[in-house]
C-alpha cells in the first residue's frame, strides 16, 4: 500500500478548497492500493468531506485533544472531529510539538482518544536540523517512538519529518531516508511486535513531484505526508499518480 496525505497547516479558505477538490477530483482516478488523504484546517473539514467522500479519500483533522469534552477553550476533541466527518487525525506534528509544547506525555491519551472515536492516528516523529548535526538523530526517534507498547497495537500510520527539511526545500538524501526508515521500522518491530511489521511509514519535508518517485523506491518508504506541493492540485494530483505508477 502507498499513502499521500496533504497537510493544507493553516492555509486556503472555503472557496480555495472548494476550487482544489474541484480541480483535483476531475483529474483524479482511484487506482491499486494507494491512499489519499487530505488534512486540511478544522472550519474546513465539512466542506472537504463532503466533496471528497464519494472518491474514496480521507480526511484529517491536523490535532486533537485527548479529553472528550470540557472546559479547554480553543481546542477540538476526537468526539467532535470525528462527527465532523474526519477519518483520522494528524499528532504529534513538529510544528505542534515546537509552538504547543506537545511531548510523548501528552500524545498517549491522544492517540487512544483517536482510536477509541475510530479516528485513524498519523503520528509524526523526526529530528532538528541541531540535533541532526550532534549525531542525536536516531536516539531522538526512540525517544519519540517509545510511547508506543504505551499506546499498544492498533490502527496507526506513522510519518518521518527530519524538521530541518520541512518548508525549507532541502530534502533528506536518499541515502539518510533509507537509513531512518530502516531504524523506524526495526525499532516498531521491537515495540510492537509482529504488528509493528505493517505500519506504514510516510516520508515528510518538502515532498515534490521532483523528488517523490526516488523516494518511493526506498524501502519502507510507504508514501508522503505533504505539505507547501499539496496546496496546488495539480502538483497533490502528481504524487498521487506517482505513488499509484511505484
Amino acid at each position: 500500500m502507498k499513502i499521500v496525505v496533504a497537510n493544507w497547516k493553516m492555509n486556503l479558505l472555503r472557496k480555495d478548497a472548494a476550487a482544489f477538490c474541484e480541480a483535483f477530483l476531475k483529474a483524479y482516478k482511484p487506482k491499486g492500493r494507494v491512499e489519499v488523504g487530505i488534512a486540511p484546517s478544522f472550519p474546513l473539514i465539512r466542506a472537504v468531506k463532503n466533496r471528497v467522500a464519494t472518491s474514496g479519500a480521507k480526511v484529517f483533522a491536523q490535532n486533537g485533544h485527548a479529553e472528550a469534552k470540557g472546559a479547554f477553550t480553543g481546542e477540538v476533541s476526537m468526539p467532535q472531529i470525528q462527527d465532523s466527518g474526519c477519518d483520522g487525525v494528524i499528532l504529534g506534528h513538529s510544528e505542534c510539538r515546537q509552538y504547543n509544547g506537545e511531548t510523548e506525555a501528552t500524545l498517549v491519551p491522544k492517540i487512544r482518544a483517536a482510536r477509541e472515536n475510530e479516528l485513524l492516528p498519523l503520528l509524526c516523529i523526526g529530528e532538528t536540523l541541531a540535533q541532526r548535526e550532534a549525531n542525536q538523530t536516531l536516539e531522538v526517534l526512540r525517544q519519540q517512538l517509545s510511547i508506543l507498547p504505551e499506546v499498544g497495537a492498533g490502527p496507526l500510520w506513522l510519518a518521518y519529518e527530519p524538521v530541518w527539511a520541512i518548508g525549507t526545500g532541502k530534502v533528506a538524501t536518499p541515502e539518510q531516508v533509507r537509513e531512518v526508515h530502516a531504524f523506524i521500522r526495526e525499532e516498531v518491530v521491537r515495540l510492537l511486535g509482529e504488528a509493528g511489521k505493517e505500519v506504514p511509514i510516510l516520508y515528510g519535508g518538502s515532498v515534490t513531484p521532483d523528488n517523490f518517485e526516488e523516494l518511493l523506491t526506498i524501502p519502507d518508504v510507504a508514501g508522503g505526508l505533504v505539505g507547501g506541493a499539496s496546496l496546488v492540485p495539480e502538483k497533490f494530483l502528481k504524487l498521487v499518480q506517482q505513488a499509484q505508477a511505484s
